[in-house]
């Protein structure tokens, strides 16, 4: 693979890391700034509605740029958007930083696959998408708890530096190792783009995402205080419960997709989205039980990301049949239900914990990811009515995230 990947993986990494770094530290952050825990949570809500909205409408506008030098310019914002977090002075602008980074990251996953693949012949291309996004599970091993680490004995400002400080590395490598005269493909005008949501069945495919995830993280964004303020752990050991959390998730993600090739993206989905609510509400009971809780959080990894491969599989699917000349589009869009439920569920997380106490963010979400295992099990009922094969292959598939 040539090196100039390589720098595109060094950015997924960097925002991987500061996508989800955010909630080992926000006990800390809380404690830190003065804010509530639900306060501190919506970190992650803006974060996430940054890349739903700039993954689809930023695409838009900078399609007429120069492919290196948006992602050059992508990854400034992204650096700055960090270091506008390492100094702010209080937690309106840490917000604002959170917003910037957010639109960052929409973007750059947008136009990355298209970077990638215009690097290799073409029977490589696939190898090229998936060599990028390992960035982001090598993020979720190894940077998220690093990043908790650092944040819990330096202080949460040192860990956006140590980010940022990512990005101006991914920002050289880029530079220096990125041709100039990459062609870009034509993006869907907004207009094009709102046209897929008059699609009632990709409506059912964003919903089923929307609630798969944001299920997840009511209960995913408050992890850190579950783990610190019910299961007992110090602050410090946090950081090794996300290792295991990352490791778990890297190996979910493989499942995911093996399971999806064997048996369809529906029935993997409802098996994914079953186990997901079953785990959530285990939860509640082995919380306040540091091995139990471990052992716990280890099976939540497995299946808290086993989703994307099926559902990214479906949208495409259901693409080519509804809605073909914007099969991309509808991927892209997707990626944005993604984030819309991550904003969504650490959004309702807060206000649940607000009123009825962190034990209550577990079964409330396990009720959520139930929702999206109903929708899964509507659409493979429509599915059979129609005649679709359970196991039709998408022509292309686009990463998550």
């Amino acid at each position: 693979m040539p090196l100039a990947l390589w720098a595109l993986t060094l950015s997924a990494f960097a925002i991987g890391t500061t996508e989800f770094v955010i909630v080992g530290l926000i006990p800390t952050i809380a404690a830190s700034l003065g804010v509530s825990v639900p306060s501190a949570g919506l970190l992650v809500s803006l974060y996430a509605l940054g890349v739903a909205v700039g993954a689809p409408v930023l695409t838009a506008l900078t399609g007429r740029v120069p492919r290196k030098q948006l992602l050059l310019g992508l990854m400034l914002l992204f650096t700055v958007g960090n270091l506008v977090a390492w100094m702010a002075p209080g937690f309106g602008a840490l917000m604002a930083a959170r917003v910037l980074t957010g639109l960052a990251h929409g973007v750059f996953f947008s136009i990355g696959s298209t970077i990638a693949t215009s690097l290799v012949p073409k029977e490589r291309a696939a190898s090229a998408i998936a060599l990028m996004f390992t960035g982001l599970t090598v993020a979720l091993v190894t940077g998220v708890p690093l990043g908790t680490f650092i944040g819990q004995h330096f202080g949460w400002q040192a860990t956006f530096l140590a980010v940022s400080l990512l990005g101006v590395a991914a920002m050289i490598g880029s530079w220096i190792l990125v041709p100039s005269n990459i062609a870009g493909s034509t993006p869907a005008s907004l207009p094009a783009q709102l046209a897929v949501l008059k699609k009632p069945r990709l409506l059912l495919v964003y919903a089923m995402t929307t609630l798969g995830y944001g299920g997840s993280f009511v209960a995913f964004t408050y992890l850190a205080p579950i783990l610190q303020e019910v299961s007992g752990f110090a602050a410090a050991s946090v950081s090794l419960v996300m290792l295991v959390y990352g490791v778990s998730v890297a190996a979910g993600n493989i499942w995911g997709g093996r399971l999806a090739d064997r048996k369809g993206p529906l029935a993997a989905l409802q098996i994914v989205f079953a186990l997901l609510a079953v785990v959530l509400l285990v939860l509640t009971f082995t919380a306040p039980h540091k091995w139990l809780v471990l052992a716990t959080v280890l099976a939540w990894g497995a299946v808290a990301f086993g989703n994307v491969p099926g559902l990214q599989v479906y949208v495409v699917q259901r693409a080519e049949r509804d809605a073909p000349q914007a099969v991309d589009v509808a991927s892209g869009l997707n990626i944005a239900a993604f984030n819309v439920g991550i904003a969504l569920g650490a959004w309702g997380g807060g206000l649940i914990v607000a009123r009825l106490g962190l034990m209550a963010t577990p079964p409330i979400g396990a009720l959520i990811v139930a929702g999206a295992f109903g929708l899964t099990t509507l659409a493979r009922r429509l599915d059979r009515r129609d005649g679709v094969p359970a196991k039709a292959r998408a022509g292309r598939v686009l990463a998550s995230h």
